[in-house]
């Protein structure tokens, strides 16, 4: 990683205050003239636990394509839905506002992440404009920007946190139950609170109900199979799904 290291430089900071409670970014800056494109990452966790720091291989691989990389501290857990959409929104409004300072480029903006976080980034990409994700107003004399950004990239995302949830119920009642359930019921409830919630702020029903939402372009990376998802979902409304699988070499 040394060699990577020299391609770039990092800088702490503090994007927002909640009350006596500051949320911090990690802004991996390429070491070539910029404006530069920045990316927004979002750790995992299941909404629940993680932090900055777990992006950093992933982070130091993008900037070393000279690509600037923000990766936030967000509430979670307790928090519950929508706060970490909401801290999303803003760091995206944040880093456009202040891009010229940064070396940034407030016109080439996107979102990643992986697991929790990837869900995130897609549901934050799709509803720029939310008034919940939206509420946390930039301080006086901030320049007019929104969310909106221009690609995601997801990493083995939970794209349906319903569909999840319920796949967790059913493999509760195996025995002997899957190590893979670990606690993950229970960082449902604590962020979520309620299958309604699971079902409102969730990409896939979104997307089936025809609601209008943005669609900048996305990637998704799976790279094998998830025990943790079943993508045929059984409970949907309209009868499961049938899923292909692609295979690809690199």
């Amino acid at each position: 990683m040394d060699s990577i290291a020299s391609t770039y430089a990092t800088a702490e900071m503090e994007y927002i205050r909640h009350g006596d409670r500051g949320l911090m970014l990690t802004l991996y800056r390429p070491a070539s003239p910029g404006p530069h494109p920045v990316v927004v990452d979002l750790h995992g966790g299941a909404w629940c636990i993680g932090e900055r720091a777990e992006c950093r291989v992933r982070d130091e691989t993008i900037v070393a394509e000279g690509v600037a990389v923000a990766a936030l501290d967000f509430r979670q857990g307790a928090d519950a839905y929508p706060s970490s959409l909401a801290d999303a929104n803003y760091a995206v409004r944040w880093l456009k506002a202040n891009a010229k300072a940064l070396g940034l480029d407030a016109a080439r903006v996107g979102l990643c992440g992986q697991s929790s976080g990837g869900h995130l980034a897609m549901l934050a990409a799709m509803r720029p404009d939310d008034p919940r994700y939206a509420a946390i107003p930039l301080p006086a004399g901030s320049p007019a920007v929104d969310a909106s950004v221009r690609c995601v990239g997801m990493m083995w995302p939970v794209i349906n946190p319903l569909s999840r949830y319920r796949n967790i119920l059913r493999a509760k009642t195996l025995d002997p139950v899957p190590a893979w359930v670990a606690d993950l019921k229970e960082r449902h409830d604590l962020f979520w609170k309620t299958e309604a919630a699971m079902a409102e702020g969730n990409p896939v029903l979104a997307l089936e109900g025809g609601q209008q939402v943005a669609l900048p372009p996305a990637m998704w990376v799976q790279g094998q199979p998830d025990p943790v998802h079943d993508y045929r979902d059984p409970d949907r409304a309209s009868g499961p799904n049938e899923p292909e699988r692609f295979a690809a070499a690199y």
